[in-house]
């Protein structure tokens, strides 16, 4: 494109270098750096492909990024809860090894990205990792994350971070394997004490323990009841001797197994794992826990991150791997 400038009263046509798609891409596979940091590599250096590889090299980007194609489904999940236990954080954080999650310099960076994720404001992890990074204010997270991989190397990868608020109670948070498991629970409360304080925590261990999905019956959608009403559907059909009952027995059966279903996948409707007669679900134990303390106890909602969960991990064969690097 042309900008339009004034010399000695003539109009004059200053000619700037177009950063096109293209040419983003070229940079990205020479590099292997992101799309974002390739244009604003280009945008830096006017579309000059030389200089943006060197502008790259030296933010430390071109280097980490050769490394991106590999699997990062290891790490850590890091919280943090304030002071005041009005707010907290829960970050994931990914390195290739567990080895290298139980690195005290991983480990403390992994602590000071929860650190960053508390205070930002940003609400993606997109956005976050293009924000200032909070220790050196001349780097973006993205950058440091960049510096990181190469003091470990291995790739590394700030997965996802999730914030949450509590004005009318507080909110718990719990760590497990380690940290491999991250957990949040929002309660709403007019008595904090001890005795709540460990209620919210064993609900957490809960949730860590038995992967709830949602809080309560009334957050599953109606379009998730539906499907699950034609699969179950499907599978009696397909069956010789229950694809003959009447059809009032057959849609209850459908209804008791969607029943099931749900004491499965919501927290307060599954069966408290610390209850001594394994009958008593999480609701009736925040509910003795409540009068027991005369309190008006709400668990509102929860966050649960598992290190690597939904990454399809690469099977190493160390041994074979170690073999080809000694030329056998």
């Amino acid at each position: 494109m042309t900008a339009l400038f004034r010399i000695n009263g003539i109009i004059q046509e200053e000619f700037k270098m177009a950063i096109t798609a293209g040419m983003v891409k070229e940079l990205r596979e020479m590099t292997g750096a992101g799309m974002m940091d390739c244009k604003k590599a280009l945008t830096a250096t006017e579309g000059d492909m030389d200089k943006a590889v060197e502008f790259l090299r030296e933010k430390g980007l071109a280097t980490a990024q050769k490394k991106a194609g590999r699997i990062a489904a290891e790490g850590l999940c890091q919280t943090l809860v304030s002071s005041d236990e009005k707010h907290a954080v829960v970050v994931e954080v990914n390195a290739e090894t567990d080895f290298v999650a139980k690195n005290d310099v991983f480990q403390g960076y992994v602590a000071q990205v929860a650190e960053a994720a508390m205070e930002t404001e940003t609400t993606t992890t997109e956005d976050f990792l293009a924000s200032p990074w909070k220790f050196d204010t001349t780097k973006t997270v993205n950058e440091a994350l960049a510096a990181q991989i190469a003091v470990i190397g291995e790739n590394m990868n700030i997965r996802r971070f999730a914030k949450a608020s509590e004005e009318n109670g507080f909110i718990a948070s719990y760590t497990h394997m380690g940290g491999k498991i991250g957990v949040l629970v929002d309660v709403e409360t007019d008595v904090v004490n001890d005795a709540v304080r460990e209620m919210a925590r064993n609900v957490a261990m809960q949730i860590a323990a038995l992967k709830p999905q949602y809080t309560n019956s009334s957050e599953v959608s109606e379009e998730y009841i539906a499907h699950e009403k034609e699969i179950l559907l499907a599978q009696i059909m397909n069956d010789p001797k229950e694809s003959q009952k009447p059809e009032k027995v057959i849609q209850g059966m459908i209804s008791g197994r969607i029943n099931k279903e749900l004491k499965e996948i919501c927290l307060l409707d599954q069966v408290y794992v610390k209850a001594e007669d394994g009958k008593q679900n999480v609701a009736k134990y925040v509910e003795e826990v409540a009068k027991a303390n005369g309190a008006k106890i709400t668990v509102k909602g929860f966050v649960r991150f598992e290190t690597g969960e939904g990454i399809e991990k690469k099977q190493e064969d160390f041994a074979a791997e170690v073999a080809a690097q000694m030329g056998n």
